[in-house]
């Protein structure tokens, strides 16, 4: 019931992704319990499934960032070898922290692009070209971020 009357949910569409990783469906109150006929398990995503998400969307993070930056007349461009880095580095952070999934990729920028944010927007600055390397990203992203060599933990 609402306040408009009863509701049929005959042809509602319920999605609950990523709500149950502390509680079960069979928490929930019969009335929603059988709103989740369709149980399916998420899989990670991949570094590939990490590229696609930052160069395939028409407001691919890249994208945002360079547009974003633009306004404060810094011409922002990513290279692939970057692209590679950044979804490696998110593909390393949720296997070893929380899984958070493509939510990770902001932080991961934050870490990359805090100087220039920080910077940009001086009226004393000229404009500039800069274009963000794999060598870049690896030089600005914290040790948590950067591939871990486990070998060395090796007796």
């Amino acid at each position: 019931n609402t306040k408009h009357g009863p509701l049929k949910t005959d042809h509602i569409l319920f999605i609950g992704a990523g709500a149950f990783h502390i509680a079960k469906p069979t928490d929930l109150i019969p009335e929603l319990q059988g709103r989740f006929p369709v149980h399916v398990k998420l899989e990670s995503l991949t570094k590939d499934d990490f590229e696609k998400i930052l160069t395939i969307p028409e407001n691919a993070l890249t994208k945002q960032y360079a547009a974003l930056l633009a306004v404060d007349r810094v011409m922002l461009t990513f290279d692939s070898s970057a692209v590679s880095a950044i979804a490696e580095a998110a593909c390393n952070a949720n296997e070893n922290h929380e899984d958070i999934g493509a939510r990770r990729l902001h932080a991961i920028f934050e870490q990359i692009l805090e100087d220039i944010s920080f910077n940009a927007g001086d009226e004393n600055m000229p404009p500039f070209e800069l274009v963000i390397d794999e060598k870049y990203v690896r030089s600005h992203l914290s040790g948590e971020n950067q591939t871990v060599d486990i070998r060395k933990y090796i007796l």
